[in-house]
């Protein structure tokens, strides 16, 4: 995987990445306990792509409770601090360096670090192990869309055991700087910085110094002093007034203006530390029943995006890939996507950043209703939140799908207790972005009513969604996917109505290889059929006054999965411009004139 800066809210000229070849071995009866254990490095891999994985040079997607890597890296000690940082790795981890456990992790798409400044040989010579533990049977962990069958079915995929993501060391001074947050403030023209230092020096007289700039135009420089550790100010912009010069800085899919930062810890005229950012001026929220972008009605136009690649799986095969991505998106029309159960890497979402790309963050979900399931996702998922709330791209949480891991909802009250509580607490933890508790159907926290509905007749989705249809009977006769769409006593206050997943046309344009049967909610035949199809389902959607947006499945085929808009290697089924089309037809009418 090519050398991109893995962290880029918080990027440092001084690091290096240490993907590449490891020493590995398999330990289905979790044998071994400590590096000394290892009695024979059976493979080589290729980090960060999972073992399973036909990139990492091993390809074996049976059943493995455990597995270990090792690799050797120089670094002599130099006075300023080491630290190691994982991307992620599936799903408990421990890291030794030179034997020392410097690290334990459990949750399988978030990232941690160690600092390993007093365990460096003085020679420079280092060696690094990692033990990942991943049972491939357990369903209480949040697993997403990793089959538990030997063959994936359905609409489960191969596992992604251990490393799937970028493992690097930086240096850093004495004293750093180690967390920053960005929150957007459009009413007021201001952003909030949040930072907390570590380090040697904390207590000593220390300040932060930001300078904020658009292109090469200046926007702030500011300094704020360092107490007990944090930073935590409101940086005022000067505010044109007019919406024509507000707009040129403010972000958008169609606009997409980032605001370049450079943060320095001072300690008088000392640096201490620097580093580059970026934040930007962006504003969602919910008013009645549309969804707003900076303050202004906006129709949410959204693929269903899988994040899996045929030949590195949950892992990207390069940054490049990533970028392919976003812009392979946009062109079809798109204005965000659903990433759907997976926590994609965070130089995704630099790309949907810079490039202008709305993304949903959902959940991956277990799939048994245990204390320690929910316990697991709490924990995990509030990782997540703290990692990427600074991205302006991302607009929603979702923390729970279908029912996934809560399957007796309408029945049970402890289920109903937990998706509500995911979503406060997520309201809590960001009160700047809408949360959808449950997507899917079975509301009962929630800012947008998603339903999904795979009905490929077009006259049955006029009927169930269309002007005659008021909103109430809906929620209290309709059954999309056998469900009700929101739970009893829910309060239904004039909501947005969002079709968060419908579609699934299948096409097999590329068959897959190893691929022995393909499936969709409906299939086309020819080209002609398939764009037909999008054509005609499209336009329902896009032209029921009901929906505020909508999320079609899905963006590329998913091994068995045929129903993608782009084969598995991206490539369009129908010319790509015939897509886009289709996507970006504007509606004829929408309530109240919005």
């Amino acid at each position: 995987m090519d050398a991109a800066y893995p962290r880029p809210l918080l990027q440092r000229p001084d690091w290096t990445s240490l993907n590449g070849p490891w020493r590995f071995c398999l330990d289905d009866d979790k044998r071994f306990q400590r590096p000394s254990d290892v009695t024979e490095w059976t493979h080589q891999i290729v980090v960060p792509y999972p073992p399973e994985s036909k990139a990492s040079g091993v390809g074996d997607r049976g059943f493995h409770k455990a597995v270990w890597y090792e690799r050797d890296f120089h670094a002599v000690p130099d006075g300023k601090r080491l630290i190691l940082r994982f991307g992620a790795v599936d799903y408990i981890a421990k890291v030794w360096v030179n034997d020392r456990l410097v690290a334990t992790h459990e949750g399988g798409h978030t990232p941690f670090w160690a600092d390993i400044t007093n365990v460096l040989n003085p020679s420079g010579e280092q060696r690094i192990t990692v033990m990942a533990e991943d049972d491939p049977h357990e369903l209480t962990k949040p697993r997403g869309k990793q089959d538990w069958q030997l063959e994936p079915h359905s609409i489960w995929y191969p596992r992604t055991t251990g490393i799937w993501q970028t493992v690097w060391i930086e240096r850093v001074a004495r004293t750093y700087i180690d967390k920053i947050r960005w929150t957007p403030q459009v009413e007021g023209f201001s952003i909030e910085f949040a930072a907390r230092i570590l380090g040697d020096h904390v207590n000593e007289d220390l300040s932060v110094e930001i300078v904020l700039r658009q292109g090469k135009r200046l926007l702030a420089r500011d300094r704020y002093q360092v107490i007990q550790g944090e930073v935590d100010r409101a940086i005022v912009l000067s505010d044109p007034g007019i919406d024509d010069y507000r707009n040129e800085l403010l972000w958008s899919p169609e606009r997409p203006t980032l605001i370049d930062a450079e943060i320095r810890l001072m300690r008088g005229d000392e640096v201490l530390d620097e580093f580059k950012s970026y934040t930007a001026l962006r504003s969602v929220h919910i008013l009645r029943d549309r969804f707003m972008l900076n303050g202004r009605p906006y129709t949410l136009r959204l693929v269903l995006d899988q994040g899996y690649w045929p030949d590195t799986l949950l892992a990207a095969p390069n940054d490049d890939a990533l970028k392919k991505d976003v812009e392979l998106a946009k062109a079809m029309g798109f204005n965000g996507v659903r990433k759907h159960q997976k926590i994609e890497d965070p130089r995704y979402l630099y790309w949907a950043d810079k490039l202008g790309l709305m993304v949903w963050e959902e959940m991956p979900s277990a799939y048994r209703f245990t204390r320690t399931a929910i316990k697991r996702t709490v924990r995990e998922w509030t990782e997540v939140l703290d990692r990427d709330y600074s991205h302006p791209c991302v607009i929603v949480w979702v923390p729970f799908n279908e029912s996934w891991g809560v399957p007796e909802l309408t029945a049970v009250r402890e289920q109903r207790h937990a998706v509500e509580a995911l979503y406060h607490l997520t309201k809590t933890l960001d009160v700047t972005r809408p949360v959808i508790g449950n997507d899917g159907w079975e509301s009962s926290a929630t800012d947008i009513i998603g339903i999904h509905d795979y009905d490929a007749n077009i006259e049955h989705l006029r009927q169930r969604y269309g002007t005659e249809s008021a909103p109430q009977q809906l929620f209290d006769r309709r059954r999309p996917g056998g469900r009700v769409l929101t739970l009893d006593g829910y309060p239904h206050r004039g909501q947005p109505i969002m079709l968060t997943e419908f579609g699934g046309i299948a096409y097999v344009k590329k068959p897959e290889p190893g691929v022995k049967q393909t499936w969709g909610y409906t299939r086309a035949k020819t080209d002609a059929e398939f764009s037909q199809m999008y054509k005609e389902l499209m336009e329902v959607v896009i032209h029921t006054p009901l929906f505020s947006g909508f999320c079609y499945t899905q963006f590329a085929d998913t091994f068995q999965e045929a129903n993608g808009l782009l084969c598995a290697d991206r490539t369009p089924k129908i010319p790509i411009e015939e897509i886009a089309k289709v996507t970006k037809q504007n509606r004829t009418y929408i309530p109240g004139g919005v």
